[in-house]
């Protein structure tokens, strides 16, 4: 595939189809978050990408325009939600909270856009419903179909809306959870969810909250999957096209921090609670659809960068060793932004898949997770960040000899022993 075709930009918002965009967040090119080279690749042309945010003036929409080609985004996909324990916990009580707040009957059906390993459907079929899976990512499809969760292994759009109800009739609960702020083209995605329900219908999505992402300063949340960082004033003009209303939403800490949002048809069978109201008034009073919010978003990110850069060249003045811990998709965000490549020795990663592998851009090799016990380095810097706590946890043993962690969100701090 020529590169020059791997990248396209938009001029129109992904809700509202405005062009009155403006720079939000400035940000420097990076590679594609989840694309670790083999040896072989290392001298191929890799591809780098804008990753600057834009806001819609007219709805408040932070958006990236520049869009990677979805099927080289997605051709060797690896990430898996089953791996986190924390996200499969979460996943269950989603599950069990959904079913007993709009009470589905036996057999009713279930479908969850961007499905990936089939965790959540698991927990929605031990509740003895019908559950569908939809993803693109090829591999993933096919494991969790054979795993028992009959998967779709495409992209999700009006046509297949058709055919999955022509095949399996409508749907009580459609679910997009983070694959909501993976879609470009939200406008048809939407299209095809309103073709799966009917009045008694309730669309559920999961976000990571652009309130958290400014408030504790998530870098690691921007990446080339993530076209849209979503709040909820947005969102109701956006849902007020299609003829439906949020009637719920709750907050959560996974990924830093997300929500929770319930959706139906007008004047549906389920009653809008408080909760809208109260999110509508806590994101006006941050002002979270005013650029100059995102100002000092980007002057913070400017501080915690000099703060990093400063740390790391102490560290290197005293002749200390620095690694990476986590393969992660933030960790190529994290290490491009904040210019820190050249320090990292290398990564470890229990992810077999990435063991032996380059990290995008910076080229830092990934190995396993024992390899930070044999080749001891002084400080590992955290990149897969959402999972800090467990990290430290899990890995006593290495603070136990002398090491230190350094986390660099929210806030930057070294853990020792």
């Amino acid at each position: 595939m020529n590169k020059n075709n791997l990248i396209s930009k938009r001029n129109q918002c992904r809700l509202c189809d405005s062009k009155n965009l403006v720079m939000a967040v400035p940000l420097k090119p990076t590679p594609v978050a989840e694309k670790y080279l083999s040896e072989e690749e290392l001298n191929n042309d890799e591809l780098f990408c804008p990753l600057d945010l834009f806001m819609c003036k007219d709805c408040g929409h932070i958006q990236l325009l520049d869009i990677v080609e979805p099927n080289f985004l997605y051709s060797d996909y690896t990430y898996s939600s089953g791996r986190s324990k924390g996200l499969v916990d979460h996943f269950e009580k989603y599950a069990d909270d959904i079913c007993k707040k709009y009470l589905p009957s036996e057999n009713n059906l279930v479908v969850d856009i961007g499905s990936n390993d089939g965790t959540l459907l698991k927990f929605f079929k031990k509740q003895k419903l019908r559950v569908l899976g939809v993803d693109p990512a090829n591999e993933i499809a096919q494991k969790a179909t054979k795993e028992g969760i009959e998967t779709i292994p495409k992209f999700f759009d009006k046509q297949l809306a058709n055919e999955i109800i022509e095949k399996y009739g409508k749907v009580k609960i459609v679910t997009a959870n983070n694959a909501f702020a993976h879609m470009d083209n939200l406008r048809e995605i939407m299209e095809g969810i309103k073709i799966l329900m009917n009045e008694n219908s309730i669309f559920v999505f999961e976000i990571s909250y652009l309130l958290d992402v400014i408030q504790k300063v998530l870098l690691g949340t921007i990446f080339h999957e993530h076209h849209s960082y979503h709040s909820i004033i947005p969102l109701v003009k956006f849902f007020d096209k299609f003829d439906m209303e949020i009637i719920d939403v709750s907050r959560n800490n996974i990924q830093g921090g997300s929500l929770i949002g319930v959706v139906q048809f007008k004047n549906g069978i389920y009653k809008k609670n408080d909760s809208v109201t109260e999110i509508l008034q806590l994101e006006n009073e941050n002002k979270i659809c005013e650029i100059e919010t995102f100002k000092i978003f980007s002057e913070n990110l400017k501080n915690t960068k000099k703060n990093i850069k400063e740390l790391i060249q102490n560290i290197q003045n005293d002749k200390k060793i620095i690694a990476g811990f986590g393969a992660a998709r933030s960790g190529t965000t994290l290490i491009s932004q904040m210019e820190i490549g050249k320090s990292i020795k290398y990564i470890v990663d229990d992810n077999q898949s990435k063991q032996g592998k380059y990290s995008p851009g910076d080229h830092i090799l990934v190995r396993p997770t024992s390899h930070m016990y044999e080749n001891f380095p002084d400080y590992m810097i955290i990149l897969a960040w959402v999972h800090s706590k467990n990290i430290i946890k899990d890995h006593q043993k290495y603070l136990n000899m002398g090491g230190s962690f350094i986390v660099c969100f929210p806030e930057l701090k070294i853990i020792k022993k």
